[in-house]
């Protein structure tokens, strides 16, 4: 069974529901507390074992780079201040031992496309998706590291679902459960909600086959006339080929605002910030 340790990491996107805030700055960078969203995001990736984060960006993104490279004026300022610590925290953003690969997605052709973007870096192994936007806390080992786990076991695509009930479920790409409980029969891209298969919604943590690639470059546009990795993941479930878990921990949806601020409320009474309710 090979071993999943490659990541990648969907960033091209626009940001269009923070605006003005994310006119000259990258979503991704923006702050939960002290952290940005993409460095939670690769932290969960690493502690799943991953060595080899690839991120897929677009124009305006090179902030992100930025962010994961080395800053020597910033740690020789630091240093000669005597702020050690802080000198530190910025040298070691990520463990020596973790790369960074940075691909262009020249056009925004969603998510499916993305994910073929990164193919030239990704090379035929399995892999983790993770969407920044989802920032899930709380979660033990970490929700990457529970489907790389299962990966390990089955050699099945692995989606993280969690149930979703009433209108808000046709947000998600929805699962048909097969009879196993465990087994995806389909993945449904934004159901109606009255059409939805079930009240378990996908969210945006997946380790995919290799063979995803090939199942991409076949693949037509779907929804909001784009490709949608859904529709890919669907076409391997009715070949038995993918596998759920549900969520352990919490997850915030940072791509909306009131996400984004209940993530910032919950972050800062965990840290002790903010007096516990």
């Amino acid at each position: 069974m090979q071993v999943v340790r490659k990541a990648v990491f969907p960033v091209a996107g626009l940001g269009t529901r923070f605006l003005p805030a994310t006119k000259a700055m990258p979503k991704e960078l923006l702050p939960i507390v002290d952290k940005p969203l993409i460095q939670y995001a690769a932290e969960e990736a690493v502690a799943a074992g991953i060595d080899t984060l690839i991120f897929v960006t677009g124009r305006n993104k090179r902030a992100i780079e930025d962010h994961f490279d080395s800053n020597f004026e910033l740690e020789a300022a630091l240093r000669a201040k005597g702020q050690t610590e802080q000198a530190e925290m910025v040298r070691r953003i990520l463990p020596d031992h973790v790369r960074c690969i940075f691909v262009r997605q020249a056009e925004q052709l969603g998510l499916g496309h993305a994910i073929q973007c990164a193919e030239c870096a990704v090379g035929n192994e399995p892999f983790a998706v993770l969407l920044a936007d989802d920032l899930i806390v709380d979660a033990g080992a970490g929700v990457t590291a529970a489907l790389v786990d299962r990966f390990s076991r089955t050699g099945n695509t692995q989606l993280s679902v969690m149930h979703v009930a009433g209108p808000d479920i046709c947000k998600y790409g929805v699962v048909k459960p097969a009879a196993d409980g465990r087994s995806v029969a389909g993945l449904v891209e934004k159901p109606a909600f009255d059409q939805a298969p079930s009240t378990l919604a996908s969210i945006g943590r997946y380790v995919l086959r290799p063979d995803i690639f090939d199942v991409l470059r076949c693949q037509p546009p779907g929804a909001a006339d784009e490709i949608q990795l859904a529709d890919a993941i669907d076409l391997q479930a009715g070949q038995g080929l993918v596998e759920s878990v549900l969520l352990s921990g919490l997850r915030f949806d940072c791509g909306s605002a009131k996400g984004f601020l209940q993530a910032i409320l919950h972050m800062g009474k965990r840290n002790g910030l903010l007096d516990a309710e």
